[in-house]
Protein backbone atom coordinates (compact mmCIF):
# COMPACT_ATOMS: atom_id res chain seq x y z
CA UNK A 1 0.00 0.00 0.00
CA UNK A 2 1.15 3.82 -0.88
CA UNK A 3 0.02 4.94 2.12
CA UNK A 4 -0.69 3.25 6.14
CA UNK A 5 -4.20 5.40 6.22
CA UNK A 6 -6.47 4.99 2.67
CA UNK A 7 -7.89 8.94 3.38
CA UNK A 8 -7.39 9.41 -0.09
CA UNK A 9 -8.50 6.06 -1.63
CA UNK A 10 -11.82 6.93 -3.28
CA UNK A 11 -14.52 5.06 -5.65
CA UNK A 12 -17.81 4.10 -5.69
CA UNK A 13 -17.14 1.99 -2.62
CA UNK A 14 -15.84 4.62 -0.48
CA UNK A 15 -18.63 7.09 -1.25
CA UNK A 16 -20.08 9.07 1.89
CA UNK A 17 -24.13 8.13 1.09
CA UNK A 18 -26.91 7.73 2.92
CA UNK A 19 -29.07 5.17 1.56
CA UNK A 20 -32.77 4.04 2.28
CA UNK A 21 -34.40 0.46 0.75
CA UNK A 22 -38.07 1.58 0.91
CA UNK A 23 -39.47 -2.24 0.00
CA UNK A 24 -42.75 -3.54 -0.71
CA UNK A 25 -44.00 -5.84 1.78
CA UNK A 26 -47.18 -6.20 0.51
CA UNK A 27 -49.52 -9.57 -0.26
CA UNK A 28 -48.78 -9.44 -3.93
CA UNK A 29 -45.26 -10.32 -3.14
CA UNK A 30 -45.26 -13.43 -1.09
CA UNK A 31 -42.68 -14.87 1.08
CA UNK A 32 -40.51 -16.81 -1.58
CA UNK A 33 -40.50 -13.45 -3.82
CA UNK A 34 -40.15 -11.14 -0.72
CA UNK A 35 -36.71 -13.28 0.31
CA UNK A 36 -35.45 -12.85 -3.28
CA UNK A 37 -35.94 -8.82 -2.97
CA UNK A 38 -33.88 -8.79 0.69
CA UNK A 39 -31.18 -11.17 -1.49
CA UNK A 40 -30.90 -8.29 -4.72
CA UNK A 41 -30.81 -6.10 -1.40
CA UNK A 42 -27.71 -7.50 -0.13
CA UNK A 43 -26.05 -7.85 -3.68
CA UNK A 44 -26.34 -4.20 -4.16
CA UNK A 45 -24.74 -2.64 -0.60
CA UNK A 46 -22.12 -5.35 -1.05
CA UNK A 47 -20.82 -2.67 -3.86
CA UNK A 48 -20.52 -0.62 -1.07
CA UNK A 49 -18.20 0.02 2.14
CA UNK A 50 -20.46 0.16 5.24
CA UNK A 51 -19.68 2.57 7.70
CA UNK A 52 -20.25 5.73 9.70
CA UNK A 53 -17.12 7.43 7.26
CA UNK A 54 -18.56 5.88 4.08
CA UNK A 55 -21.98 4.31 3.17
CA UNK A 56 -25.22 4.11 5.94
CA UNK A 57 -28.27 1.34 5.05
CA UNK A 58 -31.47 1.82 6.56
CA UNK A 59 -34.82 -0.59 5.69
CA UNK A 60 -37.94 0.30 5.57
CA UNK A 61 -40.51 -2.35 4.48
CA UNK A 62 -43.96 -1.32 3.91
CA UNK A 63 -47.21 -2.27 3.29
CA UNK A 64 -50.71 -0.37 5.05
CA UNK A 65 -47.99 1.27 7.27
CA UNK A 66 -43.91 1.51 6.77
CA UNK A 67 -41.78 -0.11 9.43
CA UNK A 68 -38.55 0.60 10.02
CA UNK A 69 -36.39 -3.04 10.18
CA UNK A 70 -32.74 -1.13 10.09
CA UNK A 71 -32.50 1.99 11.66
CA UNK A 72 -29.99 4.37 9.36
CA UNK A 73 -26.15 3.64 10.42
CA UNK A 74 -27.09 0.94 13.26
CA UNK A 75 -24.37 -1.40 11.25
CA UNK A 76 -21.09 0.07 10.89
CA UNK A 77 -19.66 -3.22 8.86
CA UNK A 78 -21.00 -4.94 5.60
CA UNK A 79 -21.36 -8.28 7.23
CA UNK A 80 -23.82 -7.07 9.96
CA UNK A 81 -25.67 -5.54 8.15
CA UNK A 82 -26.11 -8.68 5.67
CA UNK A 83 -26.93 -10.32 8.50
CA UNK A 84 -29.39 -7.84 9.52
CA UNK A 85 -31.18 -8.16 6.21
CA UNK A 86 -31.18 -11.49 6.48
CA UNK A 87 -33.51 -11.14 9.19
CA UNK A 88 -36.30 -9.06 8.32
CA UNK A 89 -39.27 -10.96 8.32
CA UNK A 90 -42.44 -10.52 5.44
CA UNK A 91 -45.14 -8.12 6.95
CA UNK A 92 -47.94 -8.52 4.31
CA UNK A 93 -50.87 -6.00 4.03
CA UNK A 94 -51.91 -3.38 1.55
CA UNK A 95 -49.85 -1.16 -0.62
CA UNK A 96 -49.19 2.57 0.88
CA UNK A 97 -46.27 3.23 -0.99
CA UNK A 98 -46.75 7.05 -0.58
CA UNK A 99 -47.28 6.45 3.44
CA UNK A 100 -43.82 5.11 3.34
CA UNK A 101 -41.93 7.57 0.97
CA UNK A 102 -43.12 10.10 3.89
CA UNK A 103 -41.94 8.03 6.82
CA UNK A 104 -38.57 7.96 5.18
CA UNK A 105 -38.39 11.53 4.17
CA UNK A 106 -39.72 12.29 7.85
CA UNK A 107 -38.18 10.08 10.51
CA UNK A 108 -35.49 7.92 8.56
CA UNK A 109 -33.27 10.40 6.65
CA UNK A 110 -33.42 13.20 9.42
CA UNK A 111 -32.15 10.26 11.99
CA UNK A 112 -28.56 10.32 10.41
CA UNK A 113 -25.58 11.40 13.12
CA UNK A 114 -23.72 13.03 10.20
CA UNK A 115 -26.33 15.61 8.44
CA UNK A 116 -23.69 17.54 8.00
CA UNK A 117 -21.02 15.66 6.27
CA UNK A 118 -23.43 12.96 3.93
CA UNK A 119 -23.10 14.02 0.42
CA UNK A 120 -25.75 11.69 -0.84
CA UNK A 121 -29.09 11.22 0.24
CA UNK A 122 -30.52 8.37 -2.08
CA UNK A 123 -33.72 6.26 -1.46
CA UNK A 124 -34.43 3.39 -3.67
CA UNK A 125 -38.47 2.36 -3.37
CA UNK A 126 -38.97 -1.10 -4.72
CA UNK A 127 -42.72 -2.09 -5.90
CA UNK A 128 -44.48 -4.45 -7.64
CA UNK A 129 -48.38 -2.99 -7.90
CA UNK A 130 -49.93 0.03 -7.38
CA UNK A 131 -50.14 2.36 -4.87
CA UNK A 132 -53.28 2.56 -2.74
CA UNK A 133 -52.04 6.02 -1.78
CA UNK A 134 -50.97 9.15 -3.64
CA UNK A 135 -47.62 9.14 -4.37
CA UNK A 136 -46.69 12.02 -6.25
CA UNK A 137 -46.54 14.52 -3.01
CA UNK A 138 -44.39 12.63 -0.97
CA UNK A 139 -42.04 12.32 -3.95
CA UNK A 140 -41.94 15.90 -4.53
CA UNK A 141 -41.22 16.62 -0.81
CA UNK A 142 -38.41 13.89 -0.53
CA UNK A 143 -36.59 15.66 -3.56
CA UNK A 144 -37.54 19.13 -1.90
CA UNK A 145 -35.74 17.58 1.15
CA UNK A 146 -32.53 16.62 -1.39
CA UNK A 147 -33.46 12.59 -1.57
CA UNK A 148 -32.67 11.35 -4.48
CA UNK A 149 -35.43 8.95 -5.46
CA UNK A 150 -34.72 5.34 -7.64
CA UNK A 151 -37.84 3.87 -8.22
CA UNK A 152 -37.90 -0.11 -8.87
CA UNK A 153 -40.86 -1.43 -10.69
CA UNK A 154 -41.31 -5.46 -10.48
CA UNK A 155 -43.40 -7.37 -12.33
CA UNK A 156 -46.68 -6.29 -14.85
CA UNK A 157 -49.05 -4.99 -12.15
CA UNK A 158 -46.99 -1.25 -11.84
CA UNK A 159 -47.72 1.18 -13.76
CA UNK A 160 -45.61 3.37 -15.51
CA UNK A 161 -46.67 6.83 -14.75
CA UNK A 162 -46.31 6.26 -10.98
CA UNK A 163 -42.77 5.04 -11.06
CA UNK A 164 -41.87 8.30 -13.07
CA UNK A 165 -44.22 9.85 -10.38
CA UNK A 166 -42.11 8.56 -7.87
CA UNK A 167 -38.14 8.93 -9.49
CA UNK A 168 -36.50 11.95 -9.91
CA UNK A 169 -35.86 12.90 -13.51
CA UNK A 170 -35.05 11.53 -16.27
CA UNK A 171 -36.70 8.45 -15.78
CA UNK A 172 -34.13 6.90 -18.23
CA UNK A 173 -32.14 7.23 -15.30
CA UNK A 174 -34.07 6.74 -12.31
CA UNK A 175 -36.56 4.07 -13.08
CA UNK A 176 -35.54 0.52 -13.41
CA UNK A 177 -38.06 -2.53 -14.30
CA UNK A 178 -37.48 -6.14 -13.27
CA UNK A 179 -40.11 -8.53 -15.52
CA UNK A 180 -40.10 -10.52 -12.35
CA UNK A 181 -38.73 -11.20 -8.47
CA UNK A 182 -36.87 -14.37 -10.25
CA UNK A 183 -35.72 -11.65 -12.94
CA UNK A 184 -34.49 -8.93 -10.27
CA UNK A 185 -30.53 -9.52 -10.74
CA UNK A 186 -30.65 -8.88 -14.22
CA UNK A 187 -31.18 -5.14 -13.08
CA UNK A 188 -28.42 -5.33 -10.27
CA UNK A 189 -25.47 -4.27 -12.78
CA UNK A 190 -27.50 -1.38 -14.00
CA UNK A 191 -28.51 -0.24 -10.28
CA UNK A 192 -24.81 -0.40 -9.43
CA UNK A 193 -23.91 1.35 -11.62
CA UNK A 194 -26.44 4.15 -11.63
CA UNK A 195 -25.50 4.40 -7.70
CA UNK A 196 -22.39 4.84 -8.29
CA UNK A 197 -22.71 7.83 -11.04
CA UNK A 198 -24.59 9.43 -8.00
CA UNK A 199 -21.65 8.95 -5.71
CA UNK A 200 -18.65 9.95 -8.09
CA UNK A 201 -19.97 11.97 -10.76
CA UNK A 202 -21.43 15.48 -9.64
CA UNK A 203 -21.48 17.11 -12.84
CA UNK A 204 -23.54 17.12 -15.81
CA UNK A 205 -22.52 17.82 -19.64
CA UNK A 206 -24.43 19.34 -21.65
CA UNK A 207 -24.92 16.87 -24.66
CA UNK A 208 -27.57 17.38 -27.74
CA UNK A 209 -30.69 17.78 -25.69
CA UNK A 210 -29.87 16.32 -22.56
CA UNK A 211 -27.03 16.38 -20.10
CA UNK A 212 -24.92 13.58 -18.75
CA UNK A 213 -23.28 12.85 -15.88
CA UNK A 214 -19.47 13.34 -16.50
CA UNK A 215 -16.30 15.27 -16.30
CA UNK A 216 -15.72 17.95 -18.78
CA UNK A 217 -11.77 17.90 -19.20
CA UNK A 218 -11.20 20.40 -21.41
CA UNK A 219 -13.11 22.89 -18.45
CA UNK A 220 -11.89 21.16 -15.77
CA UNK A 221 -8.32 20.66 -16.60
CA UNK A 222 -8.43 24.36 -17.93
CA UNK A 223 -7.37 23.21 -21.06
CA UNK A 224 -9.19 26.84 -22.81
CA UNK A 225 -7.29 28.94 -20.65
CA UNK A 226 -4.15 27.29 -20.59
CA UNK A 227 -3.71 26.42 -24.23
CA UNK A 228 -3.98 28.75 -27.71
CA UNK A 229 -7.14 27.96 -29.55
CA UNK A 230 -7.61 27.67 -32.76
CA UNK A 231 -9.72 25.79 -35.67
CA UNK A 232 -11.01 22.24 -34.86
CA UNK A 233 -11.96 19.50 -37.34
CA UNK A 234 -14.93 21.33 -39.00
CA UNK A 235 -15.32 25.01 -39.26
CA UNK A 236 -18.29 25.08 -36.54
CA UNK A 237 -15.57 23.53 -34.22
CA UNK A 238 -12.64 24.55 -32.30
CA UNK A 239 -9.83 23.56 -30.75
CA UNK A 240 -6.60 23.93 -28.98
CA UNK A 241 -3.12 23.56 -29.28
CA UNK A 242 -1.24 22.44 -26.67
CA UNK A 243 2.89 23.54 -27.03
CA UNK A 244 5.78 22.83 -25.00
CA UNK A 245 5.42 25.32 -22.40
CA UNK A 246 1.80 24.57 -21.45
CA UNK A 247 1.80 22.47 -18.46
CA UNK A 248 -1.93 20.87 -18.26
CA UNK A 249 -1.88 19.58 -14.68
CA UNK A 250 -4.55 20.00 -12.17
CA UNK A 251 -5.27 18.40 -8.70
CA UNK A 252 -6.97 15.15 -8.90
CA UNK A 253 -9.09 15.99 -6.12
CA UNK A 254 -10.58 18.98 -7.92
CA UNK A 255 -10.71 16.78 -10.77
CA UNK A 256 -12.13 14.07 -9.22
CA UNK A 257 -12.84 14.85 -6.04
CA UNK A 258 -14.69 10.66 -5.45
CA UNK A 259 -12.60 8.76 -7.54
CA UNK A 260 -14.06 7.32 -10.52
CA UNK A 261 -16.85 4.98 -11.46
CA UNK A 262 -15.99 1.55 -11.78
CA UNK A 263 -17.76 1.49 -15.65
CA UNK A 264 -17.45 4.93 -17.99
CA UNK A 265 -16.78 6.32 -21.43
CA UNK A 266 -13.31 8.22 -21.86
CA UNK A 267 -13.55 10.43 -25.26
CA UNK A 268 -10.80 12.60 -26.94
CA UNK A 269 -11.05 14.20 -30.51
CA UNK A 270 -7.32 15.55 -31.45
CA UNK A 271 -5.28 15.91 -33.82
CA UNK A 272 -1.41 14.56 -33.97
CA UNK A 273 0.94 16.42 -36.07
CA UNK A 274 3.08 14.09 -38.44
CA UNK A 275 6.22 15.78 -36.69
CA UNK A 276 4.92 14.12 -33.35
CA UNK A 277 3.50 11.28 -34.43
CA UNK A 278 6.36 9.09 -33.46
CA UNK A 279 6.77 10.12 -29.54
CA UNK A 280 5.18 8.10 -26.28
CA UNK A 281 3.07 9.92 -24.60
CA UNK A 282 -0.13 10.23 -21.80
CA UNK A 283 -2.85 11.56 -23.09
CA UNK A 284 -4.85 11.75 -20.40
CA UNK A 285 -3.36 9.99 -16.76
CA UNK A 286 -4.22 10.26 -13.17
CA UNK A 287 -1.15 9.66 -10.64
CA UNK A 288 -0.93 9.47 -6.92
CA UNK A 289 1.28 11.51 -4.77
CA UNK A 290 3.42 8.57 -4.47
CA UNK A 291 3.80 8.65 -8.78
CA UNK A 292 1.97 5.72 -8.95
CA UNK A 293 -0.54 5.14 -11.75
CA UNK A 294 -4.00 5.42 -11.62
CA UNK A 295 -5.15 5.46 -14.68
CA UNK A 296 -4.11 6.26 -18.23
CA UNK A 297 -4.55 6.51 -21.97
CA UNK A 298 -1.04 6.06 -23.80
CA UNK A 299 -0.37 6.73 -27.10
CA UNK A 300 2.80 4.90 -28.84
CA UNK A 301 3.33 6.34 -32.13
CA UNK A 302 6.29 4.23 -32.95
CA UNK A 303 4.74 1.19 -32.57
CA UNK A 304 0.86 2.72 -33.39
CA UNK A 305 -1.13 1.32 -30.75
CA UNK A 306 -2.85 2.28 -27.58
CA UNK A 307 -2.34 1.21 -23.78
CA UNK A 308 -4.81 1.75 -20.99
CA UNK A 309 -3.86 1.70 -17.20
CA UNK A 310 -5.96 1.58 -14.33
CA UNK A 311 -5.51 0.09 -10.73
CA UNK A 312 -5.99 -3.66 -10.02
CA UNK A 313 -6.42 -6.21 -6.77
CA UNK A 314 -3.90 -8.27 -7.28
CA UNK A 315 -0.86 -5.40 -8.04
CA UNK A 316 -0.77 -1.62 -7.93
CA UNK A 317 -1.49 -1.54 -11.99
CA UNK A 318 -2.91 -3.33 -14.56
CA UNK A 319 -2.49 -2.14 -18.02
CA UNK A 320 -4.04 -3.52 -21.74
CA UNK A 321 -2.50 -2.97 -25.13
CA UNK A 322 -4.87 -2.15 -28.10
CA UNK A 323 -2.95 -3.19 -31.15
CA UNK A 324 -5.62 -3.38 -34.12
CA UNK A 325 -3.82 -2.23 -37.37
CA UNK A 326 -6.57 0.10 -38.26
CA UNK A 327 -5.36 2.04 -34.99
CA UNK A 328 -2.67 3.71 -37.11
CA UNK A 329 -5.01 5.48 -38.61
CA UNK A 330 -4.95 7.70 -35.39
CA UNK A 331 -0.73 8.86 -35.90
CA UNK A 332 -2.37 9.63 -39.82
CA UNK A 333 -1.97 13.47 -38.97
CA UNK A 334 -5.58 14.08 -38.94
CA UNK A 335 -8.32 14.77 -37.20
CA UNK A 336 -9.58 11.73 -35.02
CA UNK A 337 -11.49 10.29 -32.26
CA UNK A 338 -10.44 8.27 -29.74
CA UNK A 339 -13.13 6.30 -27.51
CA UNK A 340 -13.19 3.85 -24.95
CA UNK A 341 -15.82 1.98 -23.05
CA UNK A 342 -14.02 0.80 -19.75
CA UNK A 343 -16.31 -1.61 -17.67
CA UNK A 344 -15.46 -3.46 -14.38
CA UNK A 345 -14.28 -6.43 -16.12
CA UNK A 346 -13.43 -5.25 -20.23
CA UNK A 347 -12.11 -2.07 -21.84
CA UNK A 348 -13.06 -1.82 -25.74
CA UNK A 349 -11.65 0.65 -27.90
CA UNK A 350 -13.29 2.78 -30.59
CA UNK A 351 -11.52 5.20 -33.25
CA UNK A 352 -13.58 7.33 -34.94
CA UNK A 353 -16.90 5.14 -33.75
CA UNK A 354 -15.48 2.04 -35.34
CA UNK A 355 -15.49 -0.78 -32.72
CA UNK A 356 -11.75 -2.01 -33.06
CA UNK A 357 -10.99 -4.35 -29.85
CA UNK A 358 -12.11 -5.30 -26.77
CA UNK A 359 -9.62 -6.44 -23.82
CA UNK A 360 -10.75 -7.86 -20.65
CA UNK A 361 -9.87 -6.44 -16.94
CA UNK A 362 -9.71 -7.70 -13.41
CA UNK A 363 -12.29 -5.00 -11.28
CA UNK A 364 -10.29 -1.79 -10.42
CA UNK A 365 -9.65 -1.04 -6.82
CA UNK A 366 -10.61 2.76 -5.82
CA UNK A 367 -7.64 5.57 -6.97
CA UNK A 368 -5.92 7.97 -4.55
CA UNK A 369 -6.71 11.62 -5.54
CA UNK A 370 -3.91 12.97 -3.29
CA UNK A 371 -2.19 13.08 -6.86
CA UNK A 372 -2.08 14.88 -10.24
CA UNK A 373 -4.40 14.91 -13.31
CA UNK A 374 -2.78 15.62 -16.42
CA UNK A 375 -3.10 15.44 -20.02
CA UNK A 376 -0.43 14.93 -22.94
CA UNK A 377 2.38 14.40 -21.10
CA UNK A 378 5.59 11.99 -21.81
CA UNK A 379 5.79 9.18 -20.04
CA UNK A 380 7.17 8.90 -16.97
CA UNK A 381 8.28 12.80 -17.76
CA UNK A 382 6.57 16.29 -17.34
CA UNK A 383 7.45 17.11 -20.48
CA UNK A 384 4.14 18.28 -22.71
CA UNK A 385 3.90 16.32 -25.74
CA UNK A 386 2.08 19.37 -28.72
CA UNK A 387 -1.08 18.11 -30.03
CA UNK A 388 -4.18 19.68 -31.32
CA UNK A 389 -7.23 18.54 -28.95
CA UNK A 390 -10.98 19.85 -29.63
CA UNK A 391 -12.86 17.22 -26.91
CA UNK A 392 -11.78 15.78 -23.77
CA UNK A 393 -14.65 14.14 -21.63
CA UNK A 394 -15.22 11.64 -19.56
CA UNK A 395 -18.85 10.18 -19.38
CA UNK A 396 -20.18 8.02 -16.46
CA UNK A 397 -22.79 6.33 -18.00
CA UNK A 398 -21.58 3.17 -19.70
CA UNK A 399 -24.77 3.40 -22.42
CA UNK A 400 -23.04 7.08 -23.33
CA UNK A 401 -20.63 5.35 -25.78
CA UNK A 402 -23.80 3.93 -27.95
CA UNK A 403 -24.85 7.84 -28.15
CA UNK A 404 -21.80 9.56 -28.39
CA UNK A 405 -21.11 10.09 -32.26
CA UNK A 406 -17.75 11.23 -34.14
CA UNK A 407 -19.73 13.26 -36.27
CA UNK A 408 -17.61 16.05 -35.71
CA UNK A 409 -14.96 13.71 -38.10
CA UNK A 410 -15.68 15.59 -41.52
CA UNK A 411 -14.97 11.87 -42.97
CA UNK A 412 -17.44 9.86 -40.50
CA UNK A 413 -20.23 8.88 -41.91
CA UNK A 414 -23.00 8.47 -39.26
CA UNK A 415 -26.86 7.87 -39.46
CA UNK A 416 -27.64 8.44 -36.14
CA UNK A 417 -27.05 12.35 -36.92
CA UNK A 418 -27.65 14.61 -39.83
CA UNK A 419 -24.73 17.51 -40.33
CA UNK A 420 -25.70 20.56 -38.76
CA UNK A 421 -24.61 24.04 -40.33
CA UNK A 422 -24.43 27.15 -38.15
CA UNK A 423 -25.90 29.53 -40.79
CA UNK A 424 -22.62 32.20 -39.88
CA UNK A 425 -20.64 29.41 -42.27
CA UNK A 426 -23.87 30.53 -45.30
CA UNK A 427 -22.54 32.73 -47.92
CA UNK A 428 -25.59 34.07 -47.50
CA UNK A 429 -28.94 34.85 -45.02
CA UNK A 430 -32.97 34.89 -45.05
CA UNK A 431 -34.90 36.98 -42.40
CA UNK A 432 -37.70 34.59 -42.40
CA UNK A 433 -37.51 31.52 -40.19
CA UNK A 434 -38.02 28.39 -41.23
CA UNK A 435 -37.49 28.92 -45.13
CA UNK A 436 -36.13 26.52 -47.53
CA UNK A 437 -34.02 27.38 -50.08
CA UNK A 438 -32.92 25.46 -53.01
CA UNK A 439 -29.72 25.76 -55.06
CA UNK A 440 -27.42 24.59 -58.17
CA UNK A 441 -23.28 24.27 -57.52
CA UNK A 442 -20.72 21.98 -59.02
CA UNK A 443 -23.03 18.91 -60.32
CA UNK A 444 -25.16 18.76 -56.70
CA UNK A 445 -28.28 20.14 -56.13
CA UNK A 446 -28.79 20.99 -52.47
CA UNK A 447 -31.88 21.70 -50.36
CA UNK A 448 -31.20 24.10 -47.20
CA UNK A 449 -33.88 24.18 -44.26
CA UNK A 450 -32.81 26.86 -42.37
CA UNK A 451 -35.04 26.93 -38.65
CA UNK A 452 -34.97 28.75 -35.35
CA UNK A 453 -34.72 32.65 -34.73
CA UNK A 454 -32.63 35.34 -35.48
CA UNK A 455 -30.51 34.73 -32.32
CA UNK A 456 -29.59 31.22 -32.85
CA UNK A 457 -30.50 29.98 -36.60
CA UNK A 458 -29.19 26.44 -38.10
CA UNK A 459 -29.46 25.61 -41.57
CA UNK A 460 -29.44 21.27 -42.16
CA UNK A 461 -28.16 20.61 -45.71
CA UNK A 462 -29.27 17.59 -48.16
CA UNK A 463 -26.58 17.47 -51.19
CA UNK A 464 -28.55 15.44 -53.95
CA UNK A 465 -26.17 14.45 -57.38
CA UNK A 466 -27.27 15.74 -60.24
CA UNK A 467 -27.05 13.58 -63.23
CA UNK A 468 -24.38 14.19 -66.13
CA UNK A 469 -25.29 17.27 -68.53
CA UNK A 470 -26.52 15.82 -71.49
CA UNK A 471 -23.93 16.54 -74.37
CA UNK A 472 -23.98 19.73 -76.60
CA UNK A 473 -25.58 19.11 -80.05
CA UNK A 474 -23.31 19.50 -82.76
Amino acid sequence: MQQDVCFWCVGCSTAVNDLVYIIDGSWSVGHTDFATAKRWLVNITSSFDIGLQYTQVAVVQYSDTPRLEIPLGQHQSNQELIGAIGTISYLGGNTQTGRAIKFATDHVFPSSRRTQAVKNRIAIVVTDGKSQDDVVDASVEARAQNIILFAVGVGNEITNSELVSIANKPPSTYVLYAEDYTTMDRIRDTMEQKLCEESVCPTRIPVASRDEKGFELMLGMKIHEKAEKIPGSLLSESAYQLNLEDDITESTREIFPEGLPPSYVFVATLRLKTARNQATFDLWRVISKDGVTQAAVTLCGRERHVVFMTTGIASDEQSVIFNNRDLKKLFDGGWHQLKLLVKPRRVICFLDDVQLEERPLEPAVPIYINGKTQVSKKVQSETTIPIEIQKLRLYCDPLQSERETACEIFSVDDERVSRVVPESELLWSHDHYPRQTNQLTSGFAFSVLLTGHPVRRTATVTLVPLPPPAPLAP
